[in-house]
């Protein structure tokens, strides 16, 4: 990291280059789009963290599910056998 700012950080001259040097490579058409495009996926990736520190948060929260005194889950009914009807 210490490599990238080895000489000090951008001033408004070096700023200037670099936009001017941008709008040689891309174009002032594309440029829109380009910052367009770069703002979905900062918000994507955004969304996607906060998904998934949610779920972290969450999983602390959940109880595990409780067992019946039958054994048997709380969503599942036991059914009687029925006998056999004459027709």
């Amino acid at each position: 990291m210490k490599a990238m700012f080895a000489f000090g950080p951008l001033g408004g001259w070096e700023w200037v280059i670099v936009i001017l040097a941008v709008l040689l490579l891309f174009g002032a058409k594309r440029i829109p789009d380009l910052a367009r495009s770069l703002g979905q996926s900062i918000r994507e990736f955004k969304k996607g963290a906060r998904e998934i520190t949610d779920e972290i948060q969450n999983a602390g929260d959940e109880k595990p599910p409780q067992k019946t005194p039958s054994g048997q889950p709380p969503n599942q009914t036991v059914s009687q056998p029925s006998a056999p009807s004459k027709s």
